[in-house]
């Protein structure tokens, strides 16, 4: 048998103009291996390693990358490794947050989000980047409502360095407020954590674009005993119209091709 491939499944991703893949790839383990939540320790791939997880990545039908500043090195890495594939990726980078010497800062001043950008261009060597987030500290509708980065992100897209901006937070409230202004927001949604489904349905009745981010619950998902909890965790999120794509940051070239292969089932099915 052949394996299976989301290439039949990309999506509209709100009203955007952009066709997203449902499954996205998180790229923090390509530049950062400090401070992350993850169950298991791992080794950032060379890049002969990540060259290869990219052309699977593309093989497997994922056309969603999904980087940040705050990601270590890995919006510097990508911009070599995606050289001559600029049309075959939707890139969502993010605004907000850097990280240095194993410490998270956060800065949503207009300032900091264009010169931030302006990095982003350059590091990923592209004249614009199609989805550009903000990266939450958890203060969601101060940063919302007392700073200028969705202004300094709404005249970005004005000037066409950025085709679409959203709101990574960490609260109801916030995403709310955020895709009234935005194009999208990326929330948390998996078996252990629900509380943002609001936003995904207000995402869905507005033609707003939603990304998942800790679909698996960054790993730590578990479940009854001969219960999948992948295909539990798909079955779950696709069960919402709302949802456009899950972001899932593996460098594993196995737990890829699975959680495609379970993706390309669960939609099948819809």
């Amino acid at each position: 048998m052949s394996q299976p491939t989301l290439h039949d499944l990309h999506r509209p991703f709100g009203s955007t103009g952009l066709m997203v893949s449902p499954l996205g790839l998180g790229t923090v383990k390509l530049g950062r291996d400090q401070g992350v939540k993850y169950p298991n320790g791992f080794q950032i791939p060379d890049d002969q390693e990540a060259r290869m997880l990219l052309k699977l990545t593309r093989d497997l039908g994922i056309n969603l990358i999904d980087t940040a500043p705050a990601y270590g090195r890995s919006e510097e890495r990508l911009g070599p490794l995606l050289r001559g594939q600029r049309q075959e990726w939707v890139i969502v980078s993010k605004v907000g947050e850097e990280f240095a010497d194993g410490v998270s800062r956060h800065d949503f001043s207009a300032a900091h989000t264009r010169l931030s950008v302006e990095r982003s261009l350059q590091r990923l060597e592209t004249d614009f980047i199609d989805l550009v987030l903000v990266h939450s500290d958890g203060n969601d509708l101060v940063i919302l409502e007392q700073c200028e980065v969705y202004q300094t992100l709404a005249q970005l897209k004005q000037e066409g360095k950025i085709r679409g901006f959203g709101f990574s937070g960490k609260t109801v409230d916030g995403g709310l407020k955020a895709l009234e202004q935005g194009d999208c927001a990326m929330v948390t949604y998996n078996l252990n954590e629900q509380a943002e489904r609001a936003v995904i349905d207000y995402a869905a009745a507005q033609h707003k674009g939603i990304l998942v981010k800790k679909a698996l619950a960054s790993g730590h998902v578990c479940l009854s005993p001969g219960t999948d909890p992948v295909r539990a965790s798909f079955e779950l999120l696709f069960d919402r119209p709302g949802v456009a794509s899950a972001i899932v940051g593996t460098i594993n070239p196995l737990h890829l091709a699975h959680n495609v292969a379970t993706v390309a089932q669960v939609l099948g099915q819809n």
